[in-house]
Parts: structure tokens; C-alpha cells; sequence
């Protein structure tokens, strides 16, 4: 496994090191521009790590919204240095696959990688219902409700659970149906309400069935 790390912190970067198994090759880049010639590369890259430190912050977000859209199949995880529910909701609906401490735990890195490989988004249930009721409009939107119009009963099933911030295995526990069942209901659900990911997803329900 090759993982390309955006990572300006000498001490954030030892401890990467430390808390990675053997097999994995971490990969330093330590400018925006050193990323975006590697990602531009033959190389290919499991992961891309990008430690948000506090200089820069806010420009620091907007560099890796730009690379996520440059790099659409990259599975980025941010380590952001503060916290900030506004630059998390940016980052994730901007295509971010997750959040983690810059001191994450050994154990949690590895959990936070298979959750994002199977295609997840990492932060916790917690983390994405709060920036889900943050960032919820208060009212109903008729155009969210004619996308959602057009999904089948069981696609209406499968999208409330990720406005209720399910992963795909306990939705597929909850309609008794497997977890690959799930995920083609999901592509088809993207595809007809023009999301491209649960986050965004889940706003387009909340907003169309909030209260008036």
C-alpha cells in the first residue's frame, strides 16, 4: 500500500510512520504543488493524507478542495490541526473521505482505512449527523423532493438511512439484503438525484423533508 502524505509537521510525520503497518510506504510531500506532481504521476496511490495545520489554514482547506476535484478517485483523509465544523462540511462535500486527528491512534488509522476503502466516509456517526443538522436547509426544497421523486421504494429506504448516517453494512442488516445490494442501490440513487456522495446525499433528504 503507497500512501501520499501532504505533511509540513516533523513530529506529525514521525508518528505517521510509527502507527503505519510494515507493508505500507508513506510517501512525504511538503507543498501543494509536490502533491499534485505526484498525484499527476504514474504512481498510484491508495490514500492521500494532508495534515491542515493552523498557518493557512483556511487556504490550506481550499488547495485540498481544489485537488479532490482535480482527482476525483483519490481517497483523501484530512488531519486538521483545529477543529472546525465549516471547513469539515467544505472538505466532505467537496469529495474528503474523512477526518482524523493528526495523533490518531494506531488501531483507529487502520479502522479509519478499511472504512474509507470500502468506500465510507470516516468520522464518526456522531461527526456527520452533526454537520448534517448544521448544514440542513430549514425548508422544504421542491427541486430535492422531484429528485427524490424518481427513486424506487427500496431507493427511498436506502436514502433515508444515509440521512440517518448509516454505513452501508447496517443498512443492509436493517432491509435484511446484502451489503452489494446496497451499494448498487447507492450508484443508482446518485445517478438519479445527481449526488455524488452520502454526504451530500443525505443534505438533499434532510432538505426535502424537513419541516416548513
Amino acid at each position: 500500500m503507497k500512501i501520499l502524505c501532504w505533511n509540513t509537521d516533523d513530529s506529525v510525520w514521525d508518528h505517521w510512520n510509527k502507527i503505519v503497518d510494515q507493508e505500507v510506504t508513506l510517501i512525504r510531500a511538503l507543498d501543494g504543488d509536490s502533491a499534485k506532481l505526484q498525484l499527476e504521476s504514474d504512481a498510484a496511490f491508495d490514500y492521500f493524507f494532508v495534515f491542515l495545520e493552523d498557518k493557512e489554514f483556511s487556504k490550506r482547506v481550499e488547495d485540498v478542495v481544489y485537488l479532490c476535484g482535480a482527482f476525483p478517485n483519490t481517497k483523501v483523509i484530512v488531519f486538521p490541526n483545529q477543529p472546525s465544523q465549516a471547513a469539515a462540511l467544505r472538505l466532505l462535500s467537496s469529495g474528503v473521505r474523512g477526518q482524523c486527528s493528526p495523533y490518531i491512534g494506531k488501531e483507529q488509522l487502520a479502522l479509519a482505512l478499511s472504512v474509507v476503502g470500502s468506500g465510507e466516509i470516516w468520522g464518526g456517526k456522531s461527526f456527520i449527523l452533526n454537520l448534517i443538522a448544521q448544514s440542513a436547509p430549514k425548508q422544504k426544497t421542491t427541486t430535492d423532493q422531484v429528485l427524490l421523486s424518481s427513486l424506487s421504494e427500496r431507493e427511498v429506504s436506502v436514502a433515508n438511512y444515509i440521512s440517518h448516517g448509516l454505513s452501508n453494512k447496517q443498512i443492509a442488516i436493517e432491509m435484511d439484503i446484502t451489503e452489494r445490494t446496497v451499494k448498487s442501490h447507492l450508484t443508482s440513487i446518485f445517478k438519479k438525484t445527481n449526488t455524488k456522495d452520502r454526504l451530500s446525499l443525505a443534505l438533499l433528504v434532510q432538505g426535502a423533508f424537513s419541516a416548513p
